[in-house]
This record gives C-alpha cells, sequence and structure tokens, in this order.
C-alpha cells in the first residue's frame, strides 16, 4: 500500500489538532487539572508543582509520596549492601 495525499492530508491534520488541543491545555492547565482533581483523576504529579500555591491536603499528599520514595530507596540500599555483604 503506497502512500497518499490523503494520508499525509490527514497525518497533517491529525499533527495540527494535536497542536492546538495542546496549546489549549497548557493554556488552561490550571483549570483543567482543577476540574479533574475535583472529579479524582490527577493529572500532574504533584512534585511538579509549586509548593506555595497547594492546599494543605495537597502538601500532605506530596509528603507522603515523598516518605514513600525514601522508604523504597532506603530498602533497596539495604537489599544491596546484604547482598554485597553476604558475597563476601
Amino acid at each position: 500500500m503506497a502512500i497518499t495525499s490523503q494520508h499525509v492530508t490527514g497525518f497533517a491534520a491529525g499533527l495540527g489538532v494535536s497542536a492546538m488541543t495542546f496549546y489549549l491545555y497548557k493554556k488552561n492547565q490550571a483549570k483543567v487539572d482543577q476540574f479533574l482533581s475535583d472529579r479524582g483523576i490527577q493529572v500532574s504529579s504533584l512534585m511538579e508543582r509549586d509548593p506555595q500555591s497547594m492546599s494543605l491536603k495537597e502538601l500532605v499528599k506530596a509528603k507522603e509520596d515523598l516518605e514513600d520514595m525514601i522508604a523504597e530507596r532506603e530498602h533497596e540500599e539495604d537489599q544491596s549492601a546484604k547482598k554485597t555483604s553476604s558475597k563476601k
């Protein structure tokens, strides 16, 4: 199947619509994220947001996420240290 001008036109139209949609999302990102957050969908990571603009609930969630990541890394380091010491 050869690529025709219809394929190229469809690709260009899809690319244009995607670019426009991304632009509109970025322009209204705070409103869209708040709308989705109100419905239980978290789009942006809490770590990417400005802490000064976060609510107390969002700050607590970010703190819990950080504590989880720290605990995972400490556990991984403990496991690798045990493997290294057991090989000697």
